[in-house]
């Protein structure tokens, strides 16, 4: 059993959540109060960068808008200076990670690892203590939508049901992290709950989920689409239940061509790398901001508060949970939006919307009488990251014309887009798109999507 995890702490958080999720306005703004002082302390006591930060503040008084804004680059470019522990090592994160087998395992013996996919450049790491992650069970268990009322009543504990999680398995992302982790936390869980790699051939896929036979699926809105076709078409016989998406925006016309492909609800949570379960939603369909552990503030070009109503250009994130690592007005790239008046479902909890990544699946021509091979674009850019590129634009130009492209420059951009470029069309090769064609360019500038946040993945026009 990970070390991250106590079973008494983890029910004394558990309770904290239940009791918040029916609290009045009054309430949830107090528990936000108190904890935003505490890691407000706890980061002034034993963070190099947030000592500096307050000095000459008083953390039970300062207010968070006074707060300078963190960004990624900056924070890992002295990660010594950052966390609250001085054991922690950033070269010995990156020896960790680097390990498959390390998975789900503690670091340290008391903390749980995980690193950002790089959609929105270099992927970080972050650390979280048992704290962090009792808070992040506890939400995941108890405000994660009812989508079947008469079945949690008879089982209330799942055990009829089986999980696929669809997604990038062989790396240190938080979804992946968290799925091994619960299945080492319950043994009895191991034969119902599977991870399955979307970098596999669709035919390998196919074969996984037909012999697992899952009751529910959880993965991204744009790997969801693609297995609703493959359902549709007769390809993929399996008979669920339920389907969680995350990780990407998922749209109306996404739901419900999902939702009557498998003729089961359909739900979506946001959450991310640096706070794992920041919104769920309610039996509305309203998306709830976890608010009493979790600021978002929604600011404009010029890092000012916007109102409700109104997306910002970007959104800042305060975590209140993870004192390890303190995430204080961390620029989180998405642009979240707050709805001026509350949800009917009677919560108090604050309601969202978001624009997250805005990528595309790519339609590319299969080879030998193949019909033509989809990839997802969580797909494409766990090839690219893995090859380095973490910079990144890719066009479809046409079935088997692609453009990669990077903003760096020089000799280093043109060798890692040569390497990115072999990796990415082996890849293609091994999913049965042969003979596909790709040109680099480096020193380009990409475009934005729908979003207003950087497409790095774009289809073909049809």
């Amino acid at each position: 059993m990970p070390l991250t995890f106590d079973p008494w702490h983890a029910g004394a958080f558990a309770v904290e959540v239940a009791m918040a999720s029916s609290a009045a306005a009054e309430g949830l703004g107090a528990l936000r109060v108190q904890r935003l002082a505490a890691l407000f302390e706890a980061a002034a006591r034993g963070s190099a960068r947030y000592h500096r930060v307050f000095a000459g503040r008083d953390p039970a008084s300062t207010r968070l808008e006074d707060l300078p804004v963190a960004h990624k680059t900056e924070l890992m470019r002295h990660f010594g200076d950052w966390v609250t522990d001085p054991e922690i090592s950033l070269n010995q994160l990156r020896r960790f990670i680097a390990k498959p087998g390390n998975i789900a395992k503690d670091h340290l013996t008391r903390y749980t690892v995980w690193e950002s996919s790089g959609s929105s450049g270099e992927p970080a790491v972050f650390v979280q203590d048992a704290r962090a992650m009792h808070v992040y069970d506890a939400l995941e268990a108890l405000r994660r939508p009812v989508l079947r009322p008469l079945q949690r009543w008879l089982d209330p504990w799942g055990l009829t049901d089986r999980m696929a999680f669809v997604g990038a398995t062989g790396g240190h992302f938080a979804s992946t992290v968290s799925v091994e982790r619960l299945r080492q936390l319950q043994p009895g869980l191991s034969h119902r709950l599977r991870g399955m790699s979307f970098l596999q051939p669709m035919e390998a896929l196919r074969a996984e989920l037909e012999a697992f036979q899952p009751t529910v699926l959880a993965t991204y809105p744009s790997a969801a689409v693609m297995l609703a076709e493959e359902h549709r078409a007769g390809r993929l016989r399996v008979d669920l239940r339920e389907v969680w998406t995350g990780g990407e925006t998922l749209s109306p016309a996404q739901r419900t061509f999902v939702r009557e492909s498998f003729a089961c609800p359909v739900s979506q949570s946001y959450g991310a790398s640096e706070f794992l379960s920041l919104a769920f939603e309610c039996r509305l369909g309203a998306l709830h901001l976890n608010s009493d552990w979790a600021f978002l503030e929604p600011v404009d070009a010029q890092g000012r508060a916007v109102p409700d109503g109104q997306a910002g250009c970007t959104t800042l994130l305060t975590n209140l949970a993870n004192h390890v690592q303190p995430l204080i007005r961390y620029d989180l790239g998405d642009r979240v939006t707050f709805l001026p008046t509350p949800c009917t479902c009677g919560s108090h909890l604050p309601v969202i919307t978001v624009s997250g990544r805005d990528d595309d699946t790519l339609q590319l021509a299969g080879g030998r009488g193949r019909a033509c091979v989809q990839v997802v674009p969580l797909a494409v850019s766990t090839v690219l990251e893995d090859a380095g590129l973490f910079d990144f634009q890719l066009v479809q130009q046409g079935p088997r014309e692609l453009l990669l492209t990077t903003s760096m420059q020089g000799s280093r951009g043109q060798h890692v887009l040569d390497a990115a470029r072999e990796k990415l069309q082996a890849f293609f090769g091994e999913l049965g798109a042969r003979d596909v064609r790709i040109s680099c360019r480096s020193g380009a500038v990409a475009r934005c999507g729908r979003s207003g946040k950087i497409q790095r993945v774009i289809a073909a026009a049809h």
